[in-house]
């Protein structure tokens, strides 16, 4: 029945394959689906930077910190989903691919407010909510990149790297002219590393959407405004170069930008690194709704504690731990107008969520180092009837690692508050558990956390 055992440290499962960039590489994959950007944007991205700072001659050990700051640049990007939505009254991931898809000009974006805001709200909310965007316009944008400026270099010091790379992600939104937030910087005063990201996400997103003619056109377009002209010059030649166009578009360019990690930096990620990853990680899941904070830290706690009350060894129980750090990573690419819907979901809505566990596996499965816990992201939402997504498996199909994940999740959801309910007593969820027991979690497990709870609460001190 063990079928998803994740693998123990120095197995053949994951021997050797533990360099960081890979790692990085495929987690920025979940940063793309926040952003709603197609898979690789960040990779693209981070091909466009490089070359921009060979081409102005930066030395390999400030390429090496670029290098990560350009695959990392969007490690805050959740933690405004949720504003998002509540302010614009629509899809925050559709809202923020469009958003990064129309040109500087004011009345484009204004154009784009009125045509995005509120878009299935009624008239009134709509009203309502255009009021308050052009009434305070200024702080909203301002609080929203702030927020997402602060938490996504504080996850980047959480993941070991030093200051240049913190304040290249920090300052992504400032612009060359001073006109840019969150600080106002200008010229020089902006960091290297973000004048050089934020010419080479604009660069990806018009290649996309329009091809070369049109990414050279709006770079060219915000030179001395939103762009350092110097870079400006060095991406010009570069879009003179056919095979660095033809490498953004090549299959193996994941490799290729593997390749590009100077070797002065390269970097290994022993066992500790990767907690360290997993835990950030999780802070960019829980970043995204109100209601999900702390979530997917408290799914690997209950999971720890079922794991040990099991009898698991130490080792085996770390890596149950990183898969429940990592089991919601899909999430990411769900709209936060279905995630905090404070009522009953509709059947297309429901469809949405049922695709958070295909993009968890989709991540987890490219990191070789995390492979072995794809399985887990993937079912932790089966059931043991068959009656479970996204695949209907049935109980021979479905591991003990992932039913101990599944018990953890569930009990989390049940003890933490959500927009549609508060949050229940510890015996009403170990109550719906016993219920579902050999229908949909497993009676064991959830025997286990019942004994964990029971030490707990044995080991408590008592009040004086």
């Amino acid at each position: 029945m063990d079928v998803d055992k994740v693998a123990e440290p120095g197995t053949a499962e994951n021997r050797g394959s533990l360099r960081l960039a890979e790692i990085l590489a495929a987690l920025s994959r979940a940063l793309d689906i926040t952003e709603g950007q197609p898979p690789g944007h960040c990779i693209r991205v981070c091909y466009i930077g490089i070359h921009v700072a060979r081409a102005i001659g930066l030395d390999a050990a400030a390429t090496g910190d670029l290098y990560y700051t350009l695959l990392l640049k969007d490690l805050g990007c959740s933690s405004n989903a949720a504003r998002i939505c509540e302010l614009y009254l629509t899809d925050d991931i559709g809202f923020k691919k469009s958003f990064k898809e129309i040109d500087d000009s004011l009345a484009h974006v204004l154009r784009f407010i009125l045509q995005q805001t509120g878009l299935k709200a009624g008239l009134a909310e709509r009203f309502r909510a255009l009021v308050n965007i052009f009434r305070n316009g200024g702080e909203i944008a301002q609080e929203l990149i702030l927020t997402r400026c602060r938490r996504g270099a504080a996850i980047a010091r959480r993941m070991r790297f030093g200051e240049a790379v913190a304040a290249g992600i920090h300052s992504l939104d400032e612009h060359f002219d001073g006109s840019g937030k969150p600080d106002g910087l200008a010229g020089e005063a902006v960091p290297l590393f973000s004048r050089i990201a934020l010419l080479s996400q604009v660069a990806d997103v018009f290649l996309r959407v329009g091809g070369p003619a049109a990414a050279l056109a709006e770079v060219r377009a915000r030179s001395g405004s939103w762009f350092d002209p110097h870079l400006v010059a060095a991406f010009e030649r570069l879009a003179a170069d056919d095979d660095f166009l033809a490498a953004l578009s090549h299959p193996e360019l994941g490799e290729m930008v593997l390749a590009l990690e100077p070797a002065q930096q390269r970097r290994a990620a022993d066992e500790d690194y990767l907690d360290d990853i997993a835990s950030a990680f999780a802070e960019v899941i829980d970043s995204k709704s109100p209601y999900t904070s702390g979530h997917s830290d408290r799914v690997a706690l209950f999971t720890d504690m079922i794991a040990e009350a099991m009898g698991h060894s130490p080792e085996h129980r770390r890596r149950l731990k990183r898969a429940a750090l990592l089991h919601d990573i899909g999430k990411l690419g769900i709209s936060n107008q279905i995630l905090d819907k404070p009522g009953r979901l509709d059947d297309a809505e429901f469809a949405e969520i049922r695709r958070h566990p295909v993009h968890s596996e989709a991540i987890l499965s490219e990191i070789s180092a995390f492979s072995d816990l794809a399985r887990i992201g993937a079912q932790h939402h089966e059931r043991l009837d068959g009656k479970g997504y996204p695949n209907g498996l049935t109980a021979g199909e479905i591991g003990l690692d992932t039913r101990i994940v599944t018990v953890a999740d569930i009990f989390d959801a049940l003890t933490a508050e959500r927009p549609y309910r508060p949050a229940m007593p510890l015996s009403k969820a170990l109550a719906i558990l016993d219920a579902d027991t050999g229908t949909a979690v497993d009676g064991a497990c959830v025997a286990a956390l019942r004994l964990a709870l029971a030490r707990l609460e044995a080991e408590r001190p008592v009040a004086a």
